[in-house]
């Protein structure tokens, strides 16, 4: 009797395991649709980034990829037509770079680092509808172009020009 149930173990073992093997084959069913990405960021950006961690200093933490919906929010009060139009012009939107305080990570500076792309019509109407919902957040947009090299005191010079400027002012090309 003994035997039989040993031999029973063993063909469920066998079968569990059969099952895993063949569900692991098969993948979730968004194993079709997703794969990881190489790196976060482009090899521009990520010398840019080690120049504007240089640039705005300990005091200061820069984040890249931000989504615009996570330094902006939609103002209370619309029709939800309204509302969700608005949200959907934010929402597929990243800033390349924001610039928060240290202490409290309070967002003080948006960053768009500007290759040969954004010479298209869509890149200058996405970008010239950033610069107005910086200027309407009152937040400091900088523009720098992508180049080779980056001049460390010309990327601080910008940054700290950018959050000193007036309201009217803060959008830095």
């Amino acid at each position: 009797m003994s035997e039989w149930v040993l031999i029973a173990v063993v063909v469920a073992v066998a079968l569990l395991a059969i099952a895993a093997l063949a569900k692991q084959q098969r993948g979730s069913p968004n194993a079709a649709l997703y794969q990881p990405t190489k790196a976060l960021f482009s090899a521009a950006e990520r010398s840019f980034l080690g120049v504007l961690d240089q640039a705005v200093g300990n005091e200061y933490r820069v984040f890249g990829k931000v989504h615009v919906a996570d330094v902006a929010a939609v103002k209370p009060g619309l029709t939800n037509a309204a509302r969700q139009s608005a949200l959907n012009r934010i929402l597929s939107k990243h800033f390349d770079f924001v610039v928060c305080r240290a202490d409290d990570l309070a967002v003080v500076c948006a960053v768009e680092l500007n290759d040969k792309s954004h010479s298209r019509k869509r890149a200058r109407e996405r970008d010239a509808f950033i610069a107005e919902l910086c200027r309407t957040i009152d937040l400091p947009l900088v523009s720098v172009s992508a180049k080779q090299s980056y001049s460390l005191q010309d990327v601080r010079d910008q940054f700290r020009s950018a959050i000193a400027l007036p309201p009217e002012e803060r959008v830095v090309a």
